[in-house]
């Protein structure tokens, strides 16, 4: 229904292209502005009739709302602007930055309304609610309801964190508004003034959500982790192309919704001819770019798979690595495993992945693991580097199987 009455201002919105996805953003944050606005000059004219602190509260909370919602249009606007020399990479971020400062916004009208909330209860402010006024608050209500229905209808559809953000004031305004009409009600049955304290609680919930929202929407921008969804589409659409033995080292960069970009390490096998595997990983970086809009590049790392002596030590060494992930309860899998045979010696050449929540330091992992292999043969030494993860524990888990 809400993507329904969004097709009325903007035309095609099922296509998943760049400049629709703006023209949903501006057009919510244009229905918002005006509805905020008329709720805020109603809830004013009784707020200030019937001397209510939580009216005029949740009266000053609207016109913040039609701000905020300003600040997402202006965001959905400035995030339009093609990269340049300062911004190579777009300034599709922004977007993010309008949800933060609405999420900040939220937080400090909190903060306001518990001030004013505890002025009314120790000036123990009087309040007069009239049947229009309880009418009036309940249609408020309504109004917020559907706001915060269409604002997170529409967030979802195009991914907007700064709509979602948005979403969730409208919800807590329906709470707060709630709670001043629960006041009202009771104020005219009982003739007892709840108005401070009423008041009081919406104020702390505000401050509580606003802080939420400010952890939330601040994540990409320090720049979160990628989903698991995106992870495993991308790795599972590289090894679908012959010639790709695995894939490590996958790092991906977001600077906005349709600014992705991603790097990855692709194990092909050494005895092919390098003008191949090379002419394979060009079709598997143009492929992305046209169908999934993310611009890949792409390492190649030769692996040896017809040689008996290194496929059984890298056999024993995977061995030694899966019994210490056992032991050690931490995930660590190997990659890019290359042997150096010589007279005296035998250098063993690989890197371990280990995640950046990993309690036992990496260089007595490293020892433990040459350790073991130094049972099988003295002669063995090891050279490992240490990678981390950028992604999740499920890309580790899809490619060490």
């Amino acid at each position: 229904m809400n993507l329904k009455f969004l097709s009325l201002f903007v035309k095609n919105i099922d296509d998943n292209t760049a400049s629709v996805r703006q023209k949903c953003g501006k057009a919510a944050g244009i229905i918002g502005i005006a509805s905020n606005i008329l709720l805020f000059v109603v809830k004013l004219i009784i707020g200030i009739a019937s001397s209510s602190i939580s009216i005029m509260a949740d009266a000053v909370n609207n016109i913040t709302d039609a701000g905020s919602a300003v600040i997402t249009l202006i965001g959905f606007k400035l995030s339009e602007k093609p990269a340049d020399d300062e911004h190579p990479y777009g300034h599709a971020r922004i977007e993010y930055l309008s949800g933060f400062i609405v999420s900040l916004i939220i937080a400090v009208l909190g903060v306001q309304f518990f001030k004013d909330s505890i002025s009314a209860i120790i000036e123990n402010t009087v309040t007069e609610y009239s049947i229009a006024s309880i009418i009036i608050l309940v249609i408020a209500v309504l109004v917020k309801l559907w706001q915060a229905s269409f604002y997170k209808s529409v967030g979802k559809h195009i991914e907007s964190s700064s709509l979602i953000a948005t979403a969730a004031d409208s919800r807590n305004d329906v709470i707060s508004t709630c709670a001043v009409l629960a006041g009202a009600v009771v104020s005219r049955l009982f003739e007892i003034n709840i108005d401070g304290y009423l008041g009081l609680l919406i104020a702390i919930f505000i401050i509580y959500s606003g802080i939420k929202l400010i952890i939330e929407t601040a994540d990409p921008i320090l720049g979160s982790a990628p989903d698991d969804e995106l992870i495993n589409a991308i790795s599972e659409k590289i090894m679908s192309y012959d010639g790709v033995l695995g894939i490590h080292d996958l790092i991906i960069h977001n600077y906005g919704k349709s600014r992705c970009f991603a790097s990855v390490h692709c194990e092909v096998p050494a005895s092919e001819d390098i003008l191949k595997s090379h002419d394979i990983i060009d079709n598997i970086e143009f492929d992305f770019l046209r169908n999934e809009g993310i611009q890949l590049v792409i390492h190649i790392d030769p692996v040896v798979t017809d040689d008996p002596r290194v496929t059984e030590l890298k056999k024993a060494t995977s061995e030694i690595i899966a019994e210490l992930t056992h032991r050690l309860h931490e995930p660590i899998s190997m990659h890019d495993f290359r042997v150096v045979f010589g007279q005296t010696h035998t250098n063993l050449i690989f890197d371990i992945l280990i995640n950046n929540s990993c309690k036992t330091d990496s260089r007595i992992i490293c020892d433990m693991i040459e350790s073991e292999l130094k049972k099988i043969s003295p002669e063995y030494n090891t050279v490992i580097n240490v990678d981390r993860n950028y992604t999740t524990s499920i890309l580790h888990q899809n490619i060490s199987e």
